[in-house]
């Protein structure tokens, strides 16, 4: 995959972030954890070697939740704007980086689903539905 600096940061641009090195798995998670702490569907997450991830600013500024019972499951946010962040597992072995966080094209795609049996029960796939380039107007 990649090798180049890709850099993201929270809406509010309080937090900022970069990384390199490969992503090593790209996928979306349908879990029920994920539905809530997103409020979408599904989580977009980039999964990269935390030797890899840099904090760039705002650090003091990110709040973290956890599961006890969780092995795996984690949240990070900014506590001004409340944007999901990039959070390290409880193992310290993987950083979980949130796609929808990046400010640069990563390069890869997203590579499969998970706990796609628990998928939300109003999920459809987008290409199923009509696509607009723009907020539709009323007619």
């Amino acid at each position: 995959m990649q090798n180049k600096k890709i850099s993201g940061s929270c809406l509010c641009g309080d937090v900022t972030y970069e990384f390199t090195g490969p992503v090593k798995v790209f996928q979306y998670c349908h879990c029920t954890r994920c539905q809530k702490i997103t409020g979408s569907a599904h989580a977009s997450n980039m999964i990269i070697d935390p030797e890899h991830f840099k904090w760039l600013k705002g650090e003091g500024n990110i709040g973290r939740y956890e599961l006890a019972e969780a092995k795996h499951f984690a949240s990070s946010f900014c506590k001004t704007c409340g944007s999901t962040l990039p959070w390290i597992t409880q193992s310290k072995k993987a950083m979980i980086v949130p796609a929808g966080t990046l400010d640069d094209d990563p390069k890869v795609k997203p590579m499969h689903n998970i706990f796609y049996a628990d998928k939300a029960c109003w999920y459809e796939n987008v290409d199923n539905l009509v696509k607009y380039d723009e907020l539709p107007t009323k007619k």
